[in-house]
Formats: C-alpha cells, sequence, structure tokens
C-alpha cells in the first residue's frame, strides 16, 4: 500500500483468497482494520523507525518557516508590487522559546533531540513517561497533563498516532489553553485536531498560527478557509518525502512481502 491505496474492505479481502500480507508504508496504520484483516487471516507490516528522522527534519522546519514567516518573506520579495521592504515585518524567536511536543515516540524524541540544539525549553507530553536518562539528555520536562504543557508552550507540535484516544485530541478547549502568541505544528494526522474549531482559532486570533504537513482531507478543497489565511504554511504531507527514506521504505516493504510469502517472521510485522 502506497498513500493507504488500494482501500483494503471486506470486498477487497473477498476477491483475493490467496491474500497473505499487506505491506503498508509509513508508520501509521489508522486506514486499516486490523481486525478484518486478521479475520481472513492476512498479516500486515509497515515501516515504522526510516521514516522517523525525515519527519522530524520537517517539523522543525514547519516551526522555522512559520516563526520566521518564510512564505510570506518570499512572497514579498518576488512580487512584482513590492517597492521596499517594512523595517516593522518581524517574526518570532524560536531560539529559546518553549516547544510542547505532544507524543514523545521515535518522532517527537528527533524533534526534541533538534530542538535541544536551538535551546529551546521542551516540555512533552505522553501516555508514558520517558526514563529519566533520555529526558536529561534532551533536556526534557513531563507534562502528565496537556492542559500545562498547552498553557506554557509558545510552539505545539503533535507527533501522536491517530486513534480513538487521539481524534481531535487538539479542539476549541484545546486552542483556547494555548497562549493567544502561540503556533500548533502537525505532523501526524489531520484528524488529531479538530480543523473546524482550528480555523475559528487561527481567524479570531486565539493562537497565532499554524504550520499543518497534514489535514483532512489530503488535498483540502480549494475553496477551504485554511487554504486562505496568511498565519497558515500547508504542505502536501511530505514527512517523509526523501529520495533515499522513500527507497528504503520500499526495500522494507519488499522484504517484509517475501517473509510472509515464504512462512518466516515478518520485519515490522504490525501485531
Amino acid at each position: 500500500m502506497w498513500y493507504h491505496k488500494p482501500v483494503v474492505n471486506k470486498e477487497l479481502l473477498q476477491s483475493l483468497p490467496n491474500l497473505r500480507i499487506v505491506a503498508s508504508s509509513g508508520v501509521g496504520i489508522d486506514h486499516l482494520d486490523l481486525n478484518l484483516l486478521s479475520s481472513f487471516g492476512v498479516k500486515v507490516s509497515n515501516t515504522p523507525f526510516i521514516v522517523s528522522t525525515d519527519t522530524a527534519d520537517l517539523g522543525m522546519a514547519l516551526m522555522l518557516a512559520s516563526a520566521r514567516r518564510l512564505v510570506e518573506g518570499y512572497e514579498m520579495a518576488v512580487s512584482p508590487d513590492t517597492e521596499y521592504f517594512p523595517a516593522d515585518w518581524l517574526g518570532a524567536e524560536v531560539s529559546g522559546a518553549t516547544l510542547g511536543i505532544v507524543g514523545m515516540g521515535t518522532i517527537g524524541y528527533k524533534v526534541a533531540e533538534r530542538a535541544k540544539a536551538f535551546e529551546m525549553k521542551i516540555l512533552y507530553h505522553n501516555r508514558s513517561q520517558r526514563k529519566k536518562e533520555e529526558e536529561s539528555t534532551v533536556g526534557a520536562v513531563y507534562c502528565k497533563k496537556i492542559d500545562d504543557l498547552l498553557q506554557q508552550s509558545d510552539f505545539v507540535l503533535l507527533a501522536v498516532n491517530l486513534t480513538p484516544q487521539t481524534h481531535k485530541l487538539i479542539g476549541k478547549r484545546e486552542l483556547e489553553l494555548m497562549k493567544p502568541t502561540a503556533t500548533l505544528i502537525n505532523i501526524s494526522r489531520g484528524l488529531v485536531v479538530d480543523q473546524d474549531a482550528l480555523v475559528e482559532a487561527l481567524q479570531n486570533k486565539v493562537i497565532k498560527a499554524a504550520a499543518l504537513d497534514v489535514t483532512y482531507p489530503e488535498p483540502l478543497p480549494r475553496d477551504h478557509p485554511l487554504l486562505k489565511l496568511k498565519n497558515v504554511i500547508i504542505t502536501p504531507h511530505i514527512g517523509s518525502a526523501t529520495k533515499k527514506t522513500r527507497h528504503i521504505m520500499m526495500e522494507e516493504m519488499t522484504e517484509s512481502i517475501q517473509a510472509g510469502l515464504a512462512g518466516l517472521p515478518i520485519p515490522h510485522e504490525v501485531l
């Protein structure tokens, strides 16, 4: 499967009685009905670790681009109507700011490693607290309650898996807890955020800005209000989109398929 295609539903499974394994690219498996696949005796694999470095890089890129208003700056610099650069056109500081990471798995931790180099204060919220030595390595402070993280952070970065528990994790209440100067960055899944609530928060300056690699649907309808807001950056779900990573992802999928067909242990099997 690539970009969640083809759709694996009951009709497809019934039409493929010899199907042994579904190898899905990327880390997310929210597009798969694991119980349904298991009932047909079909195994599932993904590529969970190879995507983490590139996705963390993109998270930092989105934070920097949003804070320093790179898209707006580019448009100003190349516009045929620009006659001068205004002296009061300013961005926000990243170095020394507070970053709140929601979801401190592999990707979230790699973001923290990068943020440490920017001398950021790092807070994180996770289902379980990381080991003390892992926290100290990146200087991260655990917030048992997400509310505490939201209230203190200048940048809130989402790096959670999409599950029933994280569906619309960030809604109207959570956005109102954030600082009016804060930026929301989403490199997880679009449905982790209540998009209607986000539009309202951005329009009413409840928060300052958003930088999104994921939305719902993808792509957004061309008349969607998020596409019209100056304080939003949207990229086309490119967290893992580098040549090297995509090549390795395909190799890992092929290895899983070969193992599944040979009856061997499947690398990165989703259990």
